[in-house]
């Protein structure tokens, strides 16, 4: 499933840590042999002591990502400096595929921007979102249609107090009614996601889940 020169990453089990990206050097049964990892914002090298726990992820050549937990066992020092982890086998990876991807129910503000001229920006906020798709919440007055193709800005706040935007072309399914009798809830379906910001995406919703798990809102 893995393979040599695939890229990792490496985030600390507590949801808490930075976040790493590192490539796959080598594999020796269930250790694999990774670069030093880099922070993915500073650009910096990132020491992990022995037996830090990590949640790690990749995506494949099908597009399909997977996660699995690890430990730091090791440090080789050989042509290039390599950190060993544990590797699970490829069994016991958990894949989520498009129509998977774990929905979390949370407020992120959003910037609605059309595609061509046809509205003015428009801000909003999310009821839910995941690695495929999010649920937005508009006015009544709303003059988006359905089936129609608009521009989201996410602003995610991550555990570690950084906040990330990305932007994603996006088609509003349906508008449903919302709890609240003045809005209409539109559920998004995401377009043309590329690997970094489904990455990004998955990662969020992840952390999100680990958050309501502590806060005892959900029991898996």
């Amino acid at each position: 499933m893995l393979k040599i020169g695939d890229v990792i990453n490496l985030e600390t089990s507590d949801g808490n840590g930075e976040r790493l990206k590192c490539k796959l050097v080598e594999r020796k049964g269930n250790q694999l042999y990774i670069d030093y990892p880099i922070n993915a914002i500073t650009g910096r090298s990132a020491y992990l002591m022995l037996g830090t726990e990590l949640i790690a992820s990749f995506v494949n050549k099908d597009h399909n990502a997977f996660h699995f937990q690890t430990e730091v066992t090791g440090r080789v020092k050989e042509n290039i400096p390599m950190i060993s982890i544990t590797y699970p086998g490829d069994n016991m990876l958990i894949r989520i595929q498009r129509r998977e991807f774990v929905r979390v129910d949370t407020s992120v503000d959003v910037a609605i921007h059309p595609k061509q001229d046809e509205f003015q920006p428009i801000i909003a906020v999310t009821t839910d979102i995941s690695a495929g798709g999010s649920a937005i919440l508009l006015p009544k007055s709303t003059k988006l249609k359905q089936g129609q193709e608009i521009v989201v800005w996410f602003s995610l706040p991550f555990q570690n107090e950084s906040i990330e935007y990305i932007k994603l072309n996006a088609k509003i399914i349906r508008f449903i009614p919302a709890e609240n009798e003045l809005f209409l809830k539109a559920p998004l379906q995401f377009l043309e996601i590329d690997d970094a910001t489904q990455q990004t995406l998955i990662r969020f919703c992840f952390q999100q889940q680990i958050q309501l798990r502590r806060k005892g809102l959900i029991t898996e």
